[in-house]
């Protein structure tokens, strides 16, 4: 046994080794060892974590104080968990008692003294806290913390503060880093900042410096950095900073490479030192001595029990009392906190000390005037008691509940008061009008509630209450929804349970003592609002979803939280009193086989709620269609005749009502048991009144006609009374839709409560209740006569035709005017006429989008600030970015830079006014223009080289003019020097030719004055040099240090004197200018280098040779002579005295010019394609187009509204490891390789940012650990990943720190500071600018699972964790699964909701832990997760984004101005949810992806567009929308969550804001990236999704409503952009069915043979006109009408004209068609069946070829099937029917069904990667064989055996309602026997119904023949021989009786195939009958037959799909063809290379 321990032992340490070493190969700074194992269970209640990792850090140091950590940690464990009963505690219990062990292993033996460990461990305290000075840490930050006073340029100008500064402020700034380490940190340039006096310079070795450092650090002694001499060791010295080629410091090597950052290096370098960005001030390891310190401290209050109370255990407790004191301050950086650092202010996080925060925290802190607690409740930390105190105490909401919601209120109210711009005074206070602001934002809702149900506010008016009371009763709310959980659902049931409560707190309030409330006191008599409240509701729902049957059950069958939520919307719901009455009809549990009752809805699985809802849609439309053909059959004549047939509308339109009337009463059954009696007796009496007044109606018109038909006219009795009845309907509706739809009108009708108007009303409005929401949905015809006139004169000589003999046996036509053949002409027509308002509204909506882009000048005009004209510019190119640049600095300042920024000073050197504005400008523009090219680099868009050209100088130097990029100006002064050469004309004529091109002219100004300065820069350096040599004649000296410089000036004087006189070609040789510019090329060359002895020589050299080239060639021979007469030049020149060594610019100013003039001057290429790249292109494009686009003016950081960003995360890609990467599909394909191919330029940027060549292999990036991790995150930006849109969305902090910094708001009040100079440097580690935008802005992840994911250890836990050490502000939220045992030995689960982000040691940090009444998940998982989640999101305003998402930096800077929009003027409404616009970023993955980029593009611009304005009718599509965050989480949340109904849960929050008289608006200034689906499988999946989810639109009362309530015009747009477009898409492929079978009736009939005697009626221009329309809806052409506007708009019309016709040519079309026939399936599928559900579409690269089999699953019921049915209809039209015109006619007719045919069977293998490859489909035929014959069984999966798959193929036909439409749409199948018998040579003329009984009589045979022919041998092992004989005797009688059949009747080979055609869909009938009645057919013994039968045909179609397939795989070019139209150009040649490379590695190997 011994033995066994110790290799347990062994094993554990090894592991604990390995586990170790992975962590740090990874990268990922989490802890490891023992610390890294603690079960979750045991971090929860205890602090085992933290003393564990203490003992790691001074393991080292002192193991015996390790030990001592260890064996209390295992102690706390054992006391929490004795029995090891929790997951993972005996594992980690045994791991700790082994290191422990291995601990003790190393005392040798030696006894313990538990008292010596004690005093050890106090011993070591001591000196630990000596060492590391805390105790003047604590006495320092208090200072500070009193103060409240920090100066905002901190850090700014640290060079000066450095010398001058006293040593506190030097401790701060240097984080607590140790002076031994700055004395060894030599090197170190400080530059003195002194208004008006030149900048002198100065070494931190020099003894003067050098002295003032120790002098102002010596009052601190001494602190030893404990990894200070570790890092010298191995750093070895100083070292440059790597990365700063132009920095003219030295620092140490630590700043760079090691792990101790030097704080003013990081804030120095921050923009250049990757390393150092991102970094806080504080020092991260005094955090860590701050985290070990408060371990200690907690073991030594455990062990001070046993310590000798007289010795040290007394010195213990002192300590302890001591800490309790004054400790919470030093402790305050380590509290975990979200936003708003804890009780005790934190120096790092500086919010607590912006004065709007103090004061919010100040407002709720309870006064004198409130109630006293009693004396056990303990208040934590240091801080008054507050409000949410109170009510915790009160109610006995959770602890991490009331923390989280009092973080939250404080912000609200701190951000509110900010926006009233008020000066912050020395006290700060919150304003009354934030309060209020805040206070009627939140209780909105519960106002328009209460007024309602005309229910008393729980105060009297809101002059009534205080400031206490408002934010007492905003608290109270929060706190409810905080804890609300999935109650959070039912914002109602919000509502009251806030309004009990605030009755029940006004009661307590009015006490002098705090009491518990009654209503929250459990059987314990302890409090607690979950338990009591939420617990009771939410078992209640959780119960009504286990009736569910997880989504299977009917929706009638169950109430879904709208169900709930809507009980509250009576006043009945006050029945449920307070405390809730248990009892109540509300609490009801459902109960087996009987119903609980709905409530006003019930979603009723049908497609009358299609008419239900759009009941005015259809009556319009048939009333129309009737007017219409009543013209038409009058022929066009309008008389009282025509008059009177026309009122036949009336009766029409009443009937109709009528139905709609009667499905109201039908489509309730479910509610009325549980529906108000008021909405019952409504609906019945609206029932009858319709049925009434349509009977009377139809009455009286009938009576009109009979008196027509007298021909009497002057008996017209019934027809006054008619148009009486009717004139006083029409008035009486006329009135009230003005009443109830024009917005005054609609305000006095709401006002009206006289009875008699409200009876009315009540009857008028078609909803069956007066609802809650939908109230006042109110904001401020074509022709058709050419489809149905030319149908008019063939129906009547039809209906004429005299009887003739049908070629079938006639059921319906033959007596009743041939019916059928009268209904196969106009059904087709009718049907277009359904969709010809889509159609329209296509059409229109293109156009109107176009214009209304056009007018934003969206990519069409630019607005010149400059001049005040409008120029049509087009930004559609890189070229205009170039040429319109000038204009961009002016339109970015007024635009997107707040007053803050935009007054600030500069240095204005020109006279000219516009000039200084320009430069103004430019300078305010040029930090952000730089970040952005800055972001480009990080991404990779750009390389090194294209960032020097993009990035604008800071404009801020002494340079007269404006100074634009290089890429401007690149080769232009070449060109000018070309042009001077060539210049035979006058200097005017010349300056001329240099400005024509505006940046030439820029570039001619900035070379000479740069040169000038430089110059004087230089020369004024060798004047000052001269000293340092030792002449005889000081004089001499000094007369050469003046003359030098008066020289140069009087150069410079002469050249500007000639340029004024325009003498300039006279004075000077400009041929010899090319010479002086290389001298001078050669100079800026040397000095752009470090300084060396041989480079200053050269420069000295290369000044001097300058010098001589421009006096003796460039200046003309007069002026050379004036120069020349200077003897002392001349003399200091012959004794090579004259610039023998200048002084090295060390000025950055000088150094950036010194650069810039160098590249000015070299780059000789057109910079014209500068960026390459076509995304930065793009990017840049976008950006610069959108400044002259109408934005709201952006508000300083302070004053903007704050948001939050939302992602919901499950499980998909965080970020792709290196063996996904490496991973190769069977084409030897990896991820890897598909992006260096479809990325190149992208891949060549990553090697050079990370410093690897070219040719570097992909295995040599894996032996750094940072080059793997950025090899993965390269990887991962690139797709579809979290990591993409985690760095999108931090984005906006970015952009926020960037602009607040600029900004320079002090943290005592509002003032801001006005620096000299506007930089960017060390922006990120700006305390304020930081705190700033965490006040601004949140990110929370929810990751549902991540919780499981990290107690699995799977990588996507470990991945989310490196991006939360990554991302210092992302916080992740997700659902905590805890088991725990009862006493009866069941276990029970509890479940939490947390908050975490990554603490000091890069581990997840536990912000909140909110307990939740049980498993969140009672409905849809993704709005599940996010309702869980949005409790931890802060801000008025939130983002949702999807975790496919990506966002930008330049589009971050613009979020500001979004906001401003919800202050916007948008209508009478504010905007409550604002649409952003998104860039499908995967369009250039494949073919396929551009056409789904392309199509997404034209819904999310130019049709959400025309949605938003003038229709008003748009909604939430999904992400990436902007939410008015107080609005919807008090109306119940950004999604429904209602299990199947509520699958598209996004667009229903768009629904829910409508109905509540929200505002949803539509802006394109912005744009969001976004990822779409790039393979036809992932493209189905997801089409199928949404279509699946319109068909559950269909039935929800959301729906209903909307169309019931919006005025005709809304409703129409609403009905064809939502579930109409869908309709309408349906309509399209029951258009080809409906004429095909039309057709094949009239070829069976002989109807179309004797209509073409009597007259030539076929090919009617009616009948072709619909064909078309039809043809042009299939093939996408009018959903490309959009798209081809949008192309217009933004690219231009050439290129459109190009995209459009490229798209063609890569078969868009066929595409098109095949998700036509997706979205017709899944949509009508889900209506019939149900069945809705979400599929996971998978988000990564589409590389790898798809398995025949598995596309023949995905799409054999969806679209083979049809396919092939339409095929059979057309193969019998053409076999049986008749034209005039012959084939040709045929082809026309049938030309769009056969393209349709084609496009449903082989779209799927002609966008399957590698589908026509040979060795591809001879491996797919056998796995489709395999998969075919394969059994099923138990397990089984489908994608593994046919019968699997067929068996959850039946699995949506569950229901009798179903069973029973699935039969009746079978029979049309039997229509082909019926039909073909009786075309038989066989059965002649010969039309009995005794034919038909014969052909049933030979299928039985057949049938039986197959039985015995496929009888299983296994079960015949007896009979085997009996068996071969019967089926030969079998096989002989069918041939003889074939023979005989053939021989002795009319039998032909021709019928042979006939009977063919016409058995197989009788088969297939027989087959889905069987399938639909199972359960019988089963018990009837046939099933297995069945199945075979069913094999047999998915045999047949599969080889009729396959074979085309395979003959096309023997020519090699179509896999070559196929290639090159799915992928672009790079990667199929990078496929083929891969190929050829993957057979030699093959033959190799062999």
């Amino acid at each position: 046994m011994a033995r066994v321990k110790d290799n347990w032992l062994r094993l554990v340490r090894a592991t604990l080794r390995r586990e170790k070493l992975r962590n740090a190969d990874q990268g990922r700074g989490t802890p490891g060892g023992i610390a890294g194992a603690v079960p979750p269970s045991l971090v929860k209640s205890t602090n085992i974590e933290a003393i564990l990792q203490a003992a790691d850090e001074i393991q080292s140091e002192d193991p015996t104080v390790a030990r001592i950590l260890c064996e209390q940690a295992y102690s706390m464990a054992q006391n929490l968990d004795p029995n090891s009963d929790a997951r993972g505690v005996l594992q980690f219990k045994t791991g700790l008692m082994s290191v422990i062990k291995q601990k003790l292993a190393k005392r040798d033996g030696a006894q313990i003294d538990r008292q010596r460990d004690i005093e050890h461990l106090w011993e070591f305290y001591r000196k630990y806290k000596t060492r590391y000075r805390v105790d003047d840490i604590q006495r320092e930050e208090q200072k500070f913390l009193e103060s409240g006073t920090f100066s905002t340029n901190m850090g700014d100008n640290w060079e000066m503060d450095l010398v001058v500064a006293c040593s506190r402020i030097l401790y701060c700034i240097l984080g607590l880093m140790t002076m031994n380490y700055i004395r060894q940190s030599s090197g170190f340039s400080v530059r003195d900042r002194f208004p008006g006096q030149r900048k002198k310079r100065a070494q931190i070795g020099s003894s003067s410096a050098q002295d003032g450092i120790r002098r102002s650090a010596s009052m601190w002694g001494g602190v030893r950095n404990p990894l200070a001499a570790n890092v010298r060791e191995q750093s070895g010295g100083s070292a440059p900073l790597a990365g700063v080629a132009d920095s003219p410091y030295t620092v140490p090597q630590e700043c760079w490479d090691g792990s101790v950052r030097h704080p003013l290096v990081m804030a120095r370098h921050a923009g250049t030192c990757p390393r150092a960005r991102g970094l806080p001030l504080r020092s991260l390891e005094m955090k860590k001595v701050i985290a070990t310190l408060k371990a200690i401290v907690e073991v030594m209050e455990a062990l001070s029990k046993d310590a000798d109370p007289d010795g040290v255990g007394r010195f213990i407790t002192e300590e302890l009392r001591r800490i309790k004191r004054s400790g919470a301050a030093l402790v305050g950086e380590l509290a975990p906190y979200n936003i708003l650092p804890p009780e005790a202010p934190s120096f790092a996080n500086v919010i607590r000390f912006f004065p709007e925060v103090k004061g919010a925290i100040s407002a709720i802190k309870l006064t004198e005037q409130f109630h006293r607690f009693p004396a056990d409740f303990e208040i934590s930390g240091q801080r008054d008691a507050d409000m949410f105190d109170c009510l915790e105490y009160v109610f006995g909401f959770q602890k991490d509940n009331v923390r989280n919601q009092r973080e939250h209120v404080v912000l609200m109210i701190a951000n509110a008061q900010t926006r009233l711009a008020i000066p912050v005074q020395a006290d700060p206070k919150i304003d009354e009008k934030a309060i209020d602001e805040v206070f009627l934002k939140v209780l909105g809702n519960y106002t328009k509630w209460c007024k309602y149900l005309r229910k008393r506010l729980v105060w009297n008016s809101l002059e009534a209450i205080n400031r206490d009371r408002k934010l007492f009763l905003v608290s109270l709310y929060f706190l409810i929804w905080g804890e609300a959980a999935n109650v959070r659902f039912l914002p109602e049931c919000i509502c009251y349970i806030f309004h009990c409560m605030a009755k029940e707190l006004d009661a307590i309030l009015d006490h002098g003592e705090a009491n518990r409330a009654a209503s929250c006191i459990t059987e314990s008599g302890s409090v607690s609002f979950l338990e009591q409240i939420i617990c009771p509701i939410y078992e209640t729902m959780a119960a009504e979803t286990v009736r569910n049957n997880n989504g299977k059950a009917a929706h009638s069958a169950w109430r879904n939280y709208d169900d709930f939520n809507e009980y509250f919307w009576s006043s009945t719901c006050f029945e449920l009193s307070w405390p809730m009455k248990r009892d109540s009809p509300f609490f009801l549990k459902p109960r087996k086989g009987k119903r609980t009752g709905k409530s006003t809805f019930v979603e009723h699985r049908t497609f009358f709620h299609l008419y239900r809802s759009f009941h005015r849609l259809w009556i319009f439309l048939a009333l129309m269609f009737q007017a219409l053909a009543i013209i038409a059959f009058n022929s066009g004549r309008i008389n009282l005749n025509t008059f009177k047939i026309m009122l036949s509308i009336g009766p029409s339109f009443t009937i109709m009502n009528f139905i709609e009337s009667c499905l109201d009463v039908l489509l309730m059954f479910g509610a009325y048991s549980s529906a108000r009696g008021m909405a019952i007796s409504r609906l019945f009496i609206r029932f009858f009144w319709c049925g009434l007044s349509s009977v009377f109606i139809t009455y009286i018109y009938l009576k009109v006609l009979q008196e027509r038909n007298d021909n009497d006219s002057n008996n017209s009795f019934y027809f006054r009374i008619y148009i009486l009845v009717v004139g006083v309907y029409v008035a009486l509706r006329l009135v009230f839709a003005l009443l109830l739809k024009v917005p005054a009108c609609h305000a006095l009708s709401e006002m009206s409560d006289q009875p008699f108007f409200q009876f009315f009303k009540w009857i008028y409005q078609a909803s069956i209740e007066r609802y809650f929401v939908g109230r006042g949905l109110f904001e401020r015809m074509s022709d058709y006569c050419s489809k149905i006139k030319p149908l008019v004169k063939p129906t009547r000589i039809i209906m004429d035709l005299p009887s003739f003999e049908y070629s079938w046996h006639d059921l319906i036509s033959k007596n009743n005017n041939n019916a059928l053949t009268v209904t196969s002409l106009w059904a087709p027509v009718v049907a277009i006429y359904l969709m010809d308002i889509l159609i329209w509204y296509t059409l229109l909506s293109a156009i109107v989008g176009g214009v209304k882009g056009a007018r934003a000048r969206l990519g069409e005009k630019c607005y010149n600030v400059k001049w005040f004209i409008v120029d049509f510019c087009q930004i559609r190119s890189i070229e205009m970015v170039h040429k319109r640049f000038e204009s961009f600095p002016e339109a970015f300042a007024r635009k997107l830079v707040s007053p803050q920024t935009r007054r600030m000073p500069f240095d204005r050197q020109s006279s000219q006014v516009s000039q200084d504005m320009n430069k103004t400008y430019a300078a305010t523009f040029s930090p952000f223009w730089n970040e952005i090219i800055k972001s480009l680099r990080e991404e990779d868009y750009i390389s090194n080289r294209e960032r020097d050209l993009l990035s604008i100088p800071s404009n801020t130097g002494s340079l007269r003019l404006v100074q634009w990029p290089l890429f401007l100006l690149s080769s232009k002064i070449l060109l000018a020097i070309d042009l001077a050469l060539d210049c035979k004309d006058t200097q005017a004529d010349l300056w001329s030719r240099v400005c024509r091109d505006e940046y030439m002219a820029y570039a001619v100004q900035e070379c000479y004055f740069s040169i000038e300065r430089i110059l004087h820069y230089l020369v004024d350096g060798e004047g000052k040099l001269c000293h340092v040599y030792f002449f005889s004649d000081q004089l001499y000296c000094s007369l050469l240090d003046n003359l030098l410089y008066r020289r140069v000036e009087r150069i410079y004087r002469e050249i500007n004197n000639s340029i004024s006189e325009g003498s300039l070609l006279i004075t000077f040789n400009l041929r010899k200018l090319p010479v002086a510019l290389s001298r001078f090329t050669a100079l800026t060359g040397l000095l752009m280098r470090d300084e060396t002895s041989a480079r200053a020589k050269g420069a000295a050299e290369a000044v001097y040779e300058l010098y001589e080239v421009v006096t003796h060639e460039l200046l003309s021979s007069d002026l050379r002579e004036q120069l020349d007469t200077w003897n002392i030049v001349a003399r200091a020149r012959n004794e090579g005295r004259l610039f023998s060594k200048i002084e090295w610019p060390k000025d950055p100013d000088i150094i950036e010019q010194v650069k810039r003039l160098h590249l000015l001057l070299t780059v000789k290429d057109s910079a014209a394609n500068v960026p390459k790249n076509l995304e930065a292109r793009r990017r840049l494009e976008f950006f610069t187009n959108s400044l002259f686009m109408d934005l709201p003016p952006a508000k300083p950081v302070s004053e903007m509204m704050p948001f939050s960003v939302f992602t919901p995360y499950y499980s998909e890609t965080v970020m792709y490891g290196s063996s996904e990467l490496r991973k190769e599909n069977e084409d030897g394909i990896s991820t890897l390789f598909y992006l260096q191919k479809i990325f190149p330029d992208e891949w060549e940027n990553f090697l050079e940012r990370i410093g690897q060549g070219e040719r570097t292999r992909d295995p040599e990036l894996q032996e750094g650990l940072r080059d793997s991790i950025d090899l993965r995150l390269w990887a991962s930006y690139r797709g579809q990943t979290l990591a993409r849109t985690v760095r999108g969305m931090m984005y906006y902090r970015r952009a926020l720190m960037l602009q607040s910094y600029l900004e320079r708001r002090s943290l005592g009040g509002e003032d801001y500071s006005q620096p000299n100079f506007l930089t960017t440097e060390g922006f990120e580690l700006s305390r304020e600018a930081r705190a700033q935008a965490d006040l601004k802005f949140t990110y929370v992840v929810s990751c549902q699972i991540y919780g499981q994911q990290k107690q699995k250890k799977e990588k996507e836990a470990v991945d989310i964790a490196l991006l939360l050490q990554r991302n210092e502000a992302l916080r992740v939220a997700f659902i905590h699964e805890e088991e725990s045992g009862a006493a009866d030995g069941k276990v029970s689960k509890e479940f939490y909701s947390k908050l975490v982000k990554a603490d000091i040691h890069g581990k997840d940090q536990e912000i909140y832990s909110i307990k939740l009444p049980g498993n969140p998940k009672l409905g849809e998982g993704k709005p599940e997760n996010q309702n869980h989640a949005i409790i931890f999101t802060r801000g008025e305003a939130v983002q949702t984004i999807d975790m496919n998402q990506d966002n930008y930096l330049e589009e971050a800077m613009k979020m500001r101005n979004l906001l401003e929009e919800f202050r916007g003027n948008h209508g009478i409404r504010p905007p409550t949810i604002l649409g952003v616009r998104e860039h499908v970023f995967t369009g250039s993955v494949s073919s396929l992806a551009w056409f789904m980029s392309n199509q997404e593009t034209s819904f999310v611009t130019l049709g959400q567009r025309v949605l938003a304005s003038p229709l008003k009718v748009r909604m939430h599509y999904g992400h990436p929308d902007v939410f008015d965050r107080i609005f919807h989480i008090t109306r119940g949340g950004i999604s429904k969550a209602s299990r199947v109904i509520n699958i598209s849960e996004d667009i229903y929050a768009g629904f829910n804001s409508t109905l509540r008289q929200g505002n949803i608006t539509h802006h394109e200034y912005i744009q969001v990236g976004k990822g779409r689906d790039v393979g036809l499988n992932q493209i189905a999946l997801f089409e199928g999704k949404v279509a699946g989810g319109n068909g559950e639109q269909v039935l929800s009362r959301d729906v209903y409503r909307i169309g019931q309530l919006f005025d005709f015009f809304r409703m129409l747009s609403f009905f064809f952009t939502t579930v109409g477009y869908y309709v309408c898409t349906m309509m399209t492929v029951l258009t080809v069915y409906i004429f095909l079978y039309g057709r094949v009736y009239l070829a069976f009939s002989g109807v179309d043979r004797e209509i073409a005697k009597v007259a030539k009626l076929t090919g009617n221009t009616a009948l072709d006109a619909a064909l078309n329309a039809q043809f042009l809806v299939q093939i996408g052409v009018f959903t490309a009408v959009p798209m081809i506007m949008g192309f217009i708009l933004e690219l231009g019309l050439l290129k459109a004209i190009f995209s459009f016709i490229t798209m063609q040519l890569q078969l868009c079309s066929v595409f098109f068609t095949f998700s036509l026939g997706t979205r017709t399936h899944y949509f009508g599928r889900t209506i019939l069946h149900g069945g809705a559900k979400y599929r996971a579409t998978g988000r990564g690269f589409v590389v790898h070829h798809i398995k025949f089999a598995e596309n023949y699953r995905l799409y054999s019921r969806s679209h083979f099937i049809k396919a092939f049915e339409v095929a059979l209809l057309l193969t019998v039209y053409i076999a049986y029917g008749y034209t005039d015109g012959g084939a040709v006619s045929f082809v026309l007719l049938t030309v769009s069904s056969w393209f349709l045919v084609l496009s449903w069977l082989f779209a799927p293998y002609i966008f399957n990667p590698s589908g026509f490859e040979w060795q591809k489909t001879v491996e797919d035929f056998d796995d489709w064989t395999s998969w075919l014959m394969y059994k099923g069984g138990v397990g089984v999966k489908g994608e593994n055996s046919w019968e699997s798959w067929w068996d959850e193929e039946q699995m949506h036909i569950h229901t009798v309602r179903g069973r029973i439409l699935e039969t009746i749409l079978s029979l049309r199948f039997l229509v082909f026997q019926y039909g073909i018998v009786y075309k038989l040579h066989l059965t002649g003329k010969d039309n009995s119904l005794a034919i038909y009984g014969f052909s049933w009589a030979v299928l039985v045979c057949l049938a039986f023949i197959f039985k015995v022919f496929t009888y299983s041998p296994k079960r015949s092992t007896n009979f085997q021989l009996m068996m071969r004989l019967v089926q030969g005797v079998t096989s002989l009688g069918l041939i003889a009786a074939l023979a005989l059949v053939v021989i002795f009747t009319n039998l032909s080979i021709i019928d042979l195939f006939a009977c063919i055609l016409a058995f197989i869909p009788t088969g297939w009938c027989i087959l889905c009958l069987a399938i639909t009645w199972k359960k019988l057919v089963r018990s009837l013994g046939f099933w297995d037959s069945v199945r075979e039968f069913a094999r047999m045909y998915d045999a047949g179609m599969g080889m009729l799909v396959f074979v085309p397939i395979a003959m096309l795989s023997w020519f090699p070019f179509i896999s070559t063809f196929q290639s090159r139209l799915l992928f672009n150009q790079a990667f199929s040649r990078g496929l083929e290379i891969s190929l050829i490379l993957a057979g030699n590695k093959a033959n190799v190997e062999t």
